[in-house]
């Protein structure tokens, strides 16, 4: 059974930083590009992040690029996601997702609040 687990969202102070962790199981990590999604408040959901198999290859949503870092390790079969100069317009619920066998699995998330 495919199951990702998101951790590490919490309050953050505008222009703060935090990191995100996605714990997978239930799949063959290391051959599956992963992806970071978000769902803000009342909104649909977000693509904000991806990143190949092998971690050599990773994308950004316009709204991130350059303050988001996606990377994984293979050997913990985890993805993270590092976010720097947080905006309150970054408050979100944080998923990673997957594609295996033609599904999508999703976690059940994470909460950003960027606040002061």
């Amino acid at each position: 059974e495919v199951q990702l687990v998101e951790s590490g969202g919490g309050l953050v102070e505008p222009g703060g930083s935090l990191r995100l962790s996605c714990a997978a199981s239930g799949f063959t990590f290391g051959i599956y590009d992963m992806s970071w999604v978000r769902q803000a408040p009342g909104k649909g959901p977000e693509w904000v992040s991806n990143i190949n198999s092998g971690g050599g290859s990773t994308n950004y949503a316009d709204s991130v690029r350059g303050r988001f870092t996606i990377s994984r390790d293979n050997a913990k079969n985890t993805v993270y996601l590092q976010m720097n100069s947080l905006k309150p317009e970054d408050t979100a619920v944080y998923y990673c997702k997957v594609w295996v066998g033609g599904m999508a699995y999703w976690g059940k998330g994470t909460l950003l609040n960027v606040s002061s």
